[in-house]
């Protein structure tokens, strides 16, 4: 099967959410039932909330409503949630937000501890939904209980790190979520060794679909653009590489 081109393959990942804080101006702006337009905003460089992203209203950003730590990226739930996803420990946490019940917060309460804290997201209202799923799942798809908020979505690619027992076992996997049907695939990446590729400073950073083949492409920090051959697991080829 034909590849892709560079330039197919740059603008499905202009579109495709990376990781606070690197790729915050990917996250979507959204509104909500009560009609508010909601951004995020990145608080800079300076500490004590140094590349602290925060969700607030448009007509107010500097009110933070919500806050994400790192790794987190956020994805609409339709047709007004907002949800997030994140490492958890050994986990992978869903969570979901009605932002019109979101009260903002002053940032001096999360000023100095939060960012070097093992918590991912701030929050002064609690969410109205949230599971987690375990990152020592098996290849394949599985059945998992899915709450009804996330009802909406018909899939959700999660690049994550995967437990390698060797040099030449999997680093990384895509868990891919279809929490309309209550399932989840695990897709080890056997291309993505330590045998390979130095593990943590390379790492894969956003993956998505291709609307007209299906297969997926991604994005690997330090080395470039690639695309998936149909099984999800395999590496077809590197569609750009970084010199």
């Amino acid at each position: 099967m034909a590849g892709i081109n560079a330039s197919h393959a740059r603008e499905i990942l202009s579109q495709t959410v990376g990781p606070v804080p690197w790729y915050w101006k990917t996250f979507p702006a959204f509104g909500s039932r009560a009609g508010q337009r909601f951004v995020w905003t990145h608080h800079g460089e300076q500490r004590p909330i140094a590349h602290l992203v925060t969700l607030g209203l448009e007509q107010e950003p500097g009110k933070a409503r919500l806050a994400l730590n790192t790794y987190c990226r956020p994805f609409l739930v339709p047709p007004h949630f907002v949800g997030i996803w994140c490492p958890e420990g050994r986990n992978i946490r869903l969570t979901c937000f009605d932002p019109d019940q979101l009260k903002a917060f002053d940032l001096a309460e999360v000023a100095g501890w939060f960012k070097p804290s093992a918590d991912r997201i701030y929050s002064a209202t609690a969410p109205v939904a949230d599971f987690e799923v375990p990152l020592t799942l098996g290849p394949g798809m599985h059945k998992i209980e899915t709450p009804a908020e996330f009802a909406s979505v018909d899939e959700l690619i999660v690049p994550t790190s995967y437990k390698a027992m060797s040099n030449d076992d999997p680093a990384f996997a895509l868990f891919v979520f279809y929490p309309q049907a209550g399932l989840l695939e695990v897709l080890p990446q056997k291309w993505f060794t330590a045998a390979q590729y130095r593990v943590g400073q390379q790492w894969i950073t956003r993956a998505a679909r291709e609307p007209e083949s299906h297969r997926i492409v991604g994005e690997c920090f330090g080395v470039g653009t690639f695309l998936l051959e149909e099984d999800g697991c395999r590496l077809a080829e590197w569609v750009e590489r970084k010199a």
